[in-house]
């Protein structure tokens, strides 16, 4: 994520180029110098390792959640809260630490869940032989916000 190659095993930033790859957006200079290396590279957003020759997804970068240095799959707590049956539906955001303070890069999991039948109540702790790390906060709403396509809107979540 330093535009650098991965050490062997290591995760980093997909990062593409070739003839099929664009080359940039049209009048978008700023929105290019984020989106593309120097050397024409495009950031994907995707988190990935290489594990015998295959690479692996691990996530995206703004659902990785930097914890004190631990880097936590927002992806991954979600499936495992979305395993229990009361929840329709969840999202794992980042929310500044208190304890660190809002200027801080560590964040704590803040998850939202759109219960159904039970609430919340109705989740069990985190067994321990469980290696995901289990958000801090967890918040009932009604509804979970919408992008235009469909999916949950994350960034409404975190300014809330």
């Amino acid at each position: 994520m330093n535009d650098r190659e991965a050490a062997a095993g290591a995760v980093g930033e997909l990062l593409t180029r070739g003839p099929y790859t664009i080359r940039g957006y049209f009048r978008a200079d700023d929105h290019n110098a984020r989106s593309f290396t120097a050397d024409g590279f495009y950031r994907t957003g995707d988190v990935v390792r290489i594990q015998n020759g295959n690479l692996v997804v691990e996530g995206r970068i703004k659902d990785l959640i930097n914890r004190g240095g631990e880097k936590i799959s927002a992806e991954e707590v979600e499936s495992l809260i979305l395993a229990i049956r009361p929840v329709m539906q969840v999202a794992v955001v980042a929310m500044p630490d208190r304890v660190l303070g809002n200027g801080s890069v560590r964040f704590s999991s803040y998850a939202m869940v759109q219960a159904g039948a039970g609430g919340v109540e109705a989740i069990p702790p985190r067994p321990r032989s469980c290696k995901v790390q289990a958000p801090e906060r967890i918040e009932t709403i009604d509804e979970m916000p919408l992008t235009n396509v469909g999916k949950i809107n994350k960034q409404v979540l975190r300014d809330s």
